[in-house]
């Protein structure tokens, strides 16, 4: 059965010997969405009367009698492993049962709601102790938020009136300069950040700083060209979209047109190999009929030179008991003279029944035919799978920030890292992990899938790989990788590598 292991998190590894498992960044802890449990592969909706094949999959009745209708093999649209004959599908009742209870909860959450959390937006008087009264204004100097009342002194007492007022902010704190407690009015473009007067005249004296309200009017300036960019990308996408809806509709057409085109030489073949074997048993036959034919005529004539023979030999008996001299003198030369025998020496029947060069022929194109297939990236997978095997994630093995699932199938890199038990299989370098399973001898294949992520490296490794140092991952010490870096898929034989 061909396994795929989910990492929602990072990176999952297959090995050899064992698996391995390289995390190169943190990722937080979550499952496989529930929906998808009850997702049908072919149709992409919840399952409808739901079927399992013989190799466990699930899909609606409809779509899969519908698929192998339209196919020339019957297979599982998963993982392509061929069924013949055709099986008999019956409703799998468990999983109607999950999906139905699962319409239930979706019906039930639109029908009664979760109760909305209260609005936590507006900025409330900073000055008003029992009352939550709404603020209409944050003082950037005071950093403090006024309601219209406790607002008044800074619209009349002078001193107040130079403060700078805006609208209401939350975390007004968050306006200031953690290095020199001051408020940012500054922008410096270089760094593109928010600084104070004394950040400008310190660390970031060489750079280009502005005001805030300069490069605000100069941002508020942009607003067309940034709005028509916005259009122009969500355009290009649009049509991007309907390109890939083109291009998918027109391979389904191409498809059909594909499937019914190899039919039609396959069955032409078919035909035509069929014609070939009856012109050839009936050629065979024919060349045996003139053989047989030719031994019989063969055969008549040596029986009528032995009769001829038979005759003579009767006369010269009748000569040898005669005693006229005369007759027999002049008899005897005649008796073998007057009769044309053939020499038989070299006469005979050549059994050369032997049809050889069309056998030959066939077995070219039998393998030729046999030679094209298994080139084909969906036959070679196909002869893969084959050799699937079941692997599990070992925790024993596993680094202290990773978290392997109750099945074994799925690892999570966590960003607190546990308190582990020491473990002589532990790898205590980098994240890594290996599988339960280990082989020794012999073709194995399995399938992982990776979500969210640029940087992975998978490896075959040795039971005896070093786990306690930062050791290179090279084959001399026992590890056969492949990774993807920088967005570069690379194949390290022979080279060593940093495991991190």
């Amino acid at each position: 059965m061909n396994e795929t292991f989910w990492a929602n998190n990072r990176l999952i590894s297959r090995c050899g010997p064992f698996l391995l498992l390289e995390i190169t960044d943190m990722a937080t802890a979550s499952g496989l969405p529930t929906e998808e449990r009850f997702l049908c592969s072919i149709c992409l909706d919840v399952f409808c009367k739901p079927v399992s094949t013989p190799c466990g999959h699930n899909f609606c009745s409809a779509c899969l009698h519908k698929y192998w209708d339209s196919n020339v093999t019957c297979q599982c649209p998963f993982c392509n492993q061929v069924f013949s004959p055709r099986p008999e599908l019956k409703v799998n009742s468990m999983m109607s049962e999950l999906v139905d209870a699962f319409k239930v909860s979706i019906q039930v959450k639109a029908t009664h709601p979760e109760p909305e959390l209260p609005e936590t937006t507006d900025v409330l008087c900073d000055i008003c102790s029992e009352k939550n009264n709404k603020a209409v204004k944050s003082c950037l100097t005071c950093l403090v938020s006024f309601c219209d009342a406790h607002l008044e002194p800074h619209l009349r007492v002078t001193p107040l009136k130079s403060h700078t007022l805006l609208e209401p902010v939350k975390d007004l704190h968050d306006r200031m300069c953690e290095t020199h407690s001051k408020t940012t009015e500054l922008y410096c473009r270089t760094d593109q950040a928010f600084i104070c007067v004394l950040c400008s005249k310190a660390e970031h004296k060489s750079h280009i700083v502005v005001p805030l309200e300069e490069e605000y009017e100069a941002v508020v300036a942009k607003k067309d060209e940034t709005t028509t960019n916005i259009q122009q990308m969500k355009q290009s996408r649009a049509e991007k979209m309907a390109e890939i809806q083109n291009s998918a509709a027109a391979c389904q057409i191409q498809v059909e047109q594909e499937k019914e085109a190899s039919v039609r030489a396959c069955e032409d073949l078919i035909r035509c190999i069929q014609s070939s074997q009856a012109k050839l048993v009936e050629a065979i036959d024919e060349r045996y009929r003139a053989t047989k034919q030719k031994a019989e005529d063969l055969i008549t004539e040596l029986r009528r030179e032995v009769i001829e023979l038979d005759s003579r030999s009767s006369r010269l008996e009748q000569l040898w008991r005669s005693d006229d001299h005369h007759l027999l003198l002049q008899t005897f030369p005649t008796l073998f003279s007057s009769f044309d025998f053939k020499d038989w020496a070299d006469i005979g029947v050549h059994s050369d029944l032997s049809f050889k060069a069309p056998r030959d022929a066939l077995t070219l194109l039998e393998q030729r035919v046999g030679q094209i297939m298994e080139e084909l990236p969906e036959i070679q997978m196909k002869i893969m799978r084959e050799h699937a095997v079941d692997l599990t994630f070992d925790p024993e093995t596993a680094f202290d920030s990773l978290v392997i699932s109750q099945d074994g199938k799925q690892v999570t890199e966590v960003e607190e890292r546990q308190n582990l038990p020491k473990n002589p299989k532990r790898f205590e370098v980098y994240p890594e992990v290996l599988t339960t399973e280990g082989f020794s001898t012999g073709k194995f294949y399995y399938e992982v899938q990776v979500k969210g992520k640029t940087d992975w490296i998978v490896g075959v490794v040795k039971e005896s790989i070093d786990r306690k140092t930062n050791t290179p991952l090279s084959d001399k010490n026992g590890c056969w990788i492949i990774m993807l870096k920088d967005g570069i898929y690379l194949h390290l034989q022979n080279q060593e590598s940093k495991s991190h």
